[in-house]
């Protein structure tokens, strides 16, 4: 059998590269510009490699009984790791991923196709003026994962895009971020102040070392209106090889402190990360 070999390929937003995984048959890294985007096994959709995924799968597993088909909007693409994992956890399951770059879009399915059978419809739009077309209640779970570069777009953070989100999920739905900070965490704080203006519940997933102001690294944003079940996340998530905490209640209303709302007017993208900072977990 030939051995993979790297495919590099320029995009609608920059410099795509997948390189094969040599410890496991079908795995692929995805990176773009350099950054690590997505690890995807395709023998294997149920592996999550990189840690923030991991957590999200953890989340994706509690929100609602095993198995449960679910209907899901994903905003960001990259090689449509967590679409795979719903699709063999949650067989049945609908699912809708909107991907900016199209050239990307093109990429993944070229060389990491996925089953025709999967539930999963591919779209080549922004985030928020997909979202803005969709219709009201038509979502179980949205999961917001875009980074331009390797910065969460201004347009994806503000109030009225939470409104939106909201507008979209069902009344038990849950929403999912995937966000990216570091001490003194004014971009994370300004985003749990956003959501909890809308929605009643949320919960924050970061390993411990990023919320004492270590280091620059990712956190999991969980809102809903509906009470979800934090000590089995906590649970979860603890037990992973990178642990991580859920901060929830109290300690989340004592980070999100004074920080308030933000709307169109004032957003802004994440901050940029330092160099080295985003890596395989």
């Amino acid at each position: 059998m030939d051995e993979p070999i790297p495919v590099t390929r320029a995009v609608d937003h920059g410099t795509a590269k997948l390189m094969p995984d040599i410890d496991r048959e079908r795995a692929w890294l995805l990176t773009v510009d350099g950054a690590p985007q997505s690890y995807v096994d395709l023998d294997e959709p149920g592996h999550l490699e990189f840690e923030y995924t991991r957590r999200l799968g953890h989340v994706l597993d509690i929100v609602v009984e095993p198995g449960r088909a679910l209907d899901v909007l994903h905003l960001g693409g990259g090689a449509l790791t967590l679409p795979r994992y719903v699709a063999a956890t949650r067989p049945g399951s609908r699912q809708d991923v909107v991907e900016a770059d199209g050239a990307l879009l093109d990429l993944v399915v070229e060389h990491l196709p996925v089953p025709a059978d999967a539930g999963i419809a591919l779209h080549g739009a922004d985030a928020r003026a997909w979202l803005e077309s969709a219709p009201g209640g038509s979502a179980d779970v949205l999961i917001a994962d875009v980074f331009g570069g390797s910065r969460v777009p201004a347009h994806l953070t503000s109030l009225e895009f939470a409104r939106e989100a909201e507008r979209v999920l069902r009344p038990g739905g849950v929403y999912l971020a995937n966000l990216a900070d570091a001490a003194p965490f004014a971009f994370l704080r300004s985003q749990l102040a956003t959501f909890a203006a809308v929605f009643e519940e949320s919960a924050l997933v970061a390993e411990p070392g990023v919320l004492r102001g270590r280091r620059f690294g990712n956190a999991v944003l969980v809102a809903s209106h509906r009470p979800f079940d934090t000590a089995a996340l906590a649970r979860r998530t603890a037990a992973d090889a990178f642990p991580a905490r859920v901060e929830h209640g109290d300690t989340l209303r004592v980070l999100v402190g004074d920080a308030r709302p933000v709307h169109d007017e004032d957003a802004v993208p994440s901050p940029e990360p330092p160099d080295g900072a985003f890596g395989i977990g």
